[in-house]
């Protein structure tokens, strides 16, 4: 009188699969869940109990019936067990006619209302990817859901409104009928666009600033992480709005991957496809650490640094977030991920997000360093301290940083045909092929990526090159990562111009981007810089 039915559980961005056996016996009558389950699964024991007798099925109330969740160490957490569990429950009847080999090759996941009918949950598609990656090849989930499942290539996906509809499903029998469920989550109540507006945006209708259009070219090339200082009004935030236009679509992988993250935030749209472009979040500088970086009370969850994943995350006002969250920027921008401890849990979320940072010379953003007369107000003092908020440790992790200067009337040229995002983009997924092509059969796609001892032994510098740069480190003006950020943003100044091995010229560069000094126009690749052409 045992039956083992199948779900999975979360631990941040890992799946595990987690085998539900159900023994009914003789002895104190009695309704057990063990194998570390928390709150909201203990709570199973009633919403099952009552799915089954309202769906017209007989709860074992004569037996002991012990459910374990295994494996046992492992911290179980989300209603989503609810399916699972009382299949296992009826399958474990004497009477039970439900075939052994239907349970074992599927996955159930799914909430139990109490008379019956199922309710959706988040992480389907993470959950259906752990399945079929442990050779499980069915999974029965929520009917608005099964889309979602469906992305993972080589499933069988079923989806049903009601614990009666997969009991019948499981026996062969006529399958009956029920309301149909409510999606996650619920439809917007404003007209407003929100985050659809940046597509109709296109570096077209920047003016002027040749030199940061070019930098930006660079860093949507390598993924490269950026920052944008300047006098308020300059055109920051409008530049970094329109980066995203210049990415390429997602990779069929990489679009899974970020769907996943999407669907473990439970934010993912009710119905809706793969995401195939990288997006662009913002968060604003008074959102909480939770809120950027991940984590929860409760079942953590991704922030805004992974739902950021593979596109570009901008933090506008970078010096007026909390200190410790942008200490805690660090990880993210070192390694590409996130790592969050919250009591029981321990978290790994992806976050290969192209970071784009903004700030003002000073706190009322009046200041230019560049020009005489000015309305700043803040003494000299006050702008040390606005600006010693981001730290070395972290300034030495931007790779590109410019000084966004305000347009003057010079730059209104009557006759300027300014590049297209279109075209530009056309620029950037060549520079990326030519990366993809680098580094096949390797776990990164990006220079931004490519560690830095692989970067010396395999794609070094030219000779003349690499001894500049050993240079600058021995003379105190780089450090050893910096000097890796540097290799790597000439290597993508060298994808962008065709050239099979960077030189002198793309390392100079690099540097002048690294460290915001003015680009020559014959210093980089042309037509890009020369104002009044394309």
């Amino acid at each position: 009188m045992v039956a083992t039915t199948h779900t999975v559980c979360l631990s941040g961005a890992i799946g595990h699969v987690v085998d539900v056996q159900a023994d009914l016996s003789d002895g104190l009558i009695h309704t057990a869940l063990v194998g570390r389950p928390d709150a909201s699964i203990n709570e199973a024991r009633d919403r099952c109990r009552a799915a089954v007798t309202n769906s017209g099925f007989s709860w074992p109330n004569h037996k002991r019936t012990t459910v374990l969740l295994s494996p046992a160490d492992l911290p179980k957490s989300g209603p989503h067990f609810d399916l699972a569990i009382a299949v296992a429950v009826l399958a474990a009847a004497v009477d039970s006619q439900i075939p052994d080999a239907e349970l074992g090759r599927a996955v159930m996941l799914g909430e139990l209302t109490l008379d019956g009918r199922l309710r959706c949950v988040p992480g389907v598609l993470p959950m259906t990817m752990a399945a079929a990656a442990r050779g499980l090849d069915t999974v029965y989930v929520p009917e608005p859901q099964a889309a979602e499942a469906a992305m993972v290539p080589g499933m069988s996906v079923f989806g049903v409104r009601s614990l009666a509809q997969l009991v019948a499903m499981l026996l062969g029998d006529e399958v009956p009928e029920a309301r149909p469920v409510e999606p996650l989550s619920g439809a917007p109540l404003l007209s407003w666009r929100g985050a659809e507006r940046l597509e109709d945006l296109d570096m077209a209708e920047i003016i002027g600033i040749p030199d940061t259009r070019y930098a930006v070219e660079v860093a949507a090339a390598g993924g490269h992480h950026l920052m944008l200082t300047g006098p308020k009004g300059a055109g920051k935030t409008s530049i970094a709005e329109r980066i995203p236009t210049l990415l390429p679509d997602l990779a069929d992988d990489e679009s899974l991957e970020l769907t996943a993250v999407h669907s473990l935030a439970g934010v993912l749209p009710p119905g809706g496809d793969r995401l195939r472009r990288p997006l662009f979040r913002a968060p604003h500088h008074s959102a909480s650490r939770t809120g950027i970086l991940g984590g929860g009370s409760g079942r953590v969850r991704p922030g805004e640094v992974s739902r950021a994943h593979l596109g570009v995350l901008f933090l506008d006002e970078f010096p007026l977030f909390p200190v410790d969250v942008i200490e805690a920027l660090r990880e993210p921008l070192e390694s590409g991920e996130i790592s969050i401890s919250r009591g029981d849990d321990d978290a790994v979320y992806p976050a290969r997000a192209m970071f784009v940072f903004a700030c003002n010379p000073c706190r009322c953003g009046a200041y230019h360093p560049y020009a005489r007369d000015h309305d700043c107000r803040c003494s000299e003092r006050a702008r040390r301290e606005y600006r010693a908020k981001i730290s070395g440790p972290i300034a030495d992790r931007i790779d590109i940083t410019r000084f966004v200067e305000p347009m003057h009337r010079d730059d209104l040229l009557p006759f300027e045909r300014r590049e297209s995002s279109a075209e530009i983009r056309v620029r950037v997924e060549a520079a990326r092929e030519c990366q993809r092509r680098r580094y096949a059969g390797l776990p990164w796609r990006l220079n931004v990526h490519a560690p830095g001892p692989l970067l010396r032994e395999q794609w070094p510098l030219d000779d003349t090159a690499m001894n500049l740069l050993e240079g600058e480190v021995h003379a105190g003006k780089l450090t050893r990562r910096g000097a890796v950020r540097v290799h790597r943003v000439a290597w993508s100044v060298a994808d962008l111009a065709g050239v099979t091995r960077p030189g002198v010229r793309e390392l100079d560069v690099a540097l002048r981007l690294r460290r915001a000094d003015p680009l020559p126009l014959e210093g980089v690749p042309r037509p890009v810089l020369e104002k009044g052409t394309a």
